[in-house]
């Protein structure tokens, strides 16, 4: 935005950040939190402290180099309150999406940065991880909540720990178990419940999925076409007697036991009255539309180890293009009593690519990966400030909808009664 369109949204921001700041409490917190916010919000090729406060007049960057890196106000209560009006916002809302989002470095200090795997530059790098989780309706999407991964040597290494601020008593959490305490932070403030949809990171995971039925969650995931399934029911498999001798048997042996197949084998031998033309939503090149097919299966996950976990039916989603030699994408499903039709489903499994805009927009509009700071706390602050600046984009997207009824704000005469 340029400073004049900033200025014509100044009292809509301000009404907008009310609530949401206040948990800040102190009157400057509150000050410098709204300094932030419009930094981000203004147009910039570099949105991190020093360029930002050159933009803004009255800016004070040390001012606000504190308020980003050591003052200590709670980045969760801030998401609550965010994560409410997020649910207000987006309405008609379609499912919550997980992902990861990277932030390349050139240096060794930024907390949680190793060489791994980098999204952003599509190959192994220097660079810090973040898993996220969205709220999406049909239209839009926005982050919820962000959890840095840490890989095994920050934790393991109390020097930099130090160094950067860890918090006490952190353990190391592989990406699936910070989704999982994404999902139970949701949960726990009451966010309605939706579908989960990921990418095959997450459905390849039986104990991933697992989890989120233990929770009661529906989700439609990615899986890679060499996971393996049963499409009959194992749990039928009848259990022979047992010997006269010994513990009773509750398994079928190994050698009775179907041999299952990976998912591309599955859709191969699919008759071709399974496959279906759909069309789920108009994209900027037109009509989305392919051929899919569903089915029943039963995850084999553990099967040769003999492993015995709950075997329980999923659907299984099948992508195969006209003109393509095989199917290109699979998921998994799980919808708990009655199942969706063909096109809900497709449309389910195909809403991952808003995750995508939001992170596009995040970075290359506010700055989500401008961070300097080194410290746990900084960083943080930061990612939830450029949350509440897109969140605030988002507001006046659907404010100039046609249709938007949903008053966000206070008026702005309660908003000017109560500067404090």
């Amino acid at each position: 935005m340029t400073p004049r369109e900033l200025k014509a949204l100044d009292q809509r921001l301000t009404c907008f950040l009310e609530d949401l700041l206040a948990p800040l409490g102190r009157k400057e917190r509150r000050h410098w939190a709204r300094v932030y916010v419009q930094g981000l919000l203004l147009d910039g090729e570099r949105k991190s402290i020093e360029p930002m406060a050159e933009r803004i007049p009255g800016a004070d960057v040390q001012a606000l180099r504190q308020f980003v890196g050591q003052s200590p106000w709670a980045v969760e209560a801030v998401q609550r309150q965010l994560a409410r009006k997020v649910v207000d916002l987006l309405s008609h809302p379609e499912v919550w999406i997980l992902d990861e989002t990277s932030f390349p470095k050139a240096g060794d200090h930024s907390v949680g940065v190793a060489r791994q795997y980098c999204g952003a530059l599509g190959k192994v790098a220097n660079c810090q991880v973040a898993v996220t989780l969205h709220w999406s309706s049909a239209e839009a999407s926005c982050p919820l909540g962000w959890r840095l991964y840490l890989p095994q040597a920050w934790i393991e290494d109390e020097q930099r720990a130090r160094e950067v601020k860890l918090p006490e008593g952190l353990v190391y959490r592989t990406p699936t178990e910070l989704a999982l305490e994404l999902i139970d932070q949701m949960l726990s403030w009451e966010v309605p419940p939706l579908p989960v949809v990921a990418d095959s990171a997450y459905g390849n995971s039986f104990e991933f999925r697992e989890q989120l039925r233990r929770r009661g969650l529906c989700y439609v995931m990615a899986a890679e076409p060499t996971t393996v399934v049963w499409t009959q029911d194992p749990n039928a498999v009848p259990v022979p007697p047992s010997a006269p001798t010994g513990r009773p048997r509750r398994y079928p042996p190994l050698a009775s036991t179907p041999v299952p197949q990976d998912l591309a084998t599955v859709a191969k031998q699919l008759p071709k009255t399974a496959w279906k033309k759909v069309t789920w939503r108009e994209g900027t090149r037109g009509p989305q539309r392919s051929r899919f097919a569903k089915l029943k299966v039963w995850a084999a996950h553990g099967w040769r180890a003999q492993r015995h976990p709950a075997r329980v039916a999923e659907g299984l989603l099948v992508e195969w293009p006209e003109g393509e030699t095989a199917p290109t994408k699979y998921w998994l499903a799980q919808w708990g009593p009655g199942s969706p039709g063909l096109r809900r489903l497709v449309t389910i499994a195909h809403a991952r690519w808003r995750i995508e805009m939001d992170y596009r927009q995040l970075k290359e509009e506010l700055g989500l990966d401008h961070f300097e700071g080194r410290h746990w706390l900084g960083w943080h602050h930061h990612v939830t400030l450029v949350t509440l600046a897109y969140a605030f984009l988002r507001f006046e997207q659907a404010r100039l909808k046609k249709n938007f009824w949903c008053d966000l704000a206070p008026s702005a005469e309660v908003a000017a009664a109560n500067p404090d």
